[in-house]
């Protein structure tokens, strides 16, 4: 379990710099943008690897058994945050100006299906890290993100839903070999 903690809070660690204050004193400190971006991508992916390899060593304890007939559920759940994710990562659409910050909703609804499906501690202290910090996220982020003064395309709409269905039905189809847990879409 320690390793999956270590994980979370090496990828986790660059992810808040701005809610405490540190994200520009740190730009500042390094000598360039590219600089920082180098140092904020390692550390990100050092945490990742670290949280993959973390989770599976961490020793198997149930907190509490997920009730089987509802895990249809967090399927439909994915859905969402599928299309929300490739959403936050395309240029404006209608749905990225709505929400203001598609990405970091659709990982809330990602790490929330998960916590409803999975009832280990690894999995809770994943996918609870996840979804505490996506909330934090979306709500200091509120007002950082300009969308109002850029119009949105349609276009990117009709593509996030369809790039988003196709993640969904790939992930859903290979999630037992990519993840070690299968899960059945029909």
């Amino acid at each position: 379990m320690t390793v999956l903690v270590l994980g979370l809070t090496l990828f986790f660690a660059p992810h808040v710099l701005r809610e405490f204050g540190l994200l520009q004193p740190l730009k500042d400190a390094l000598p360039s943008e590219s600089a920082f971006t180098g140092l904020y991508s390692l550390v990100s992916l050092a945490g990742l690897g670290l949280i993959i390899w973390g989770k599976s060593l961490a020793p198997f304890q149930m907190i509490w058994q997920p009730v089987y007939e509802w895990r249809s559920l967090s399927l439909m759940l994915m859905i969402p945050a599928m299309i929300c994710i490739v959403a936050g990562n395309i240029p404006l659409s209608y749905l990225r100006k709505i929400l203001r910050n598609p990405m970091l909703v659709g990982i809330l609804l990602w790490s929330l299906s998960h916590l409803w499906s999975n009832g280990d501690l690894a999995s809770m202290l994943l996918f609870g890290s996840f979804a505490f910090w996506a909330s934090v996220k979306i709500y200091t982020m509120r007002k950082v993100v300009d969308v109002e003064s850029k119009s949105p395309e349609f276009i990117w709409d009709i593509v996030s839903l369809l790039v988003g269905l196709g993640l969904y039905a790939v992930i859903g189809l290979y999630h037992g070999e990519l993840f070690g847990v299968g899960v059945s879409l029909a």
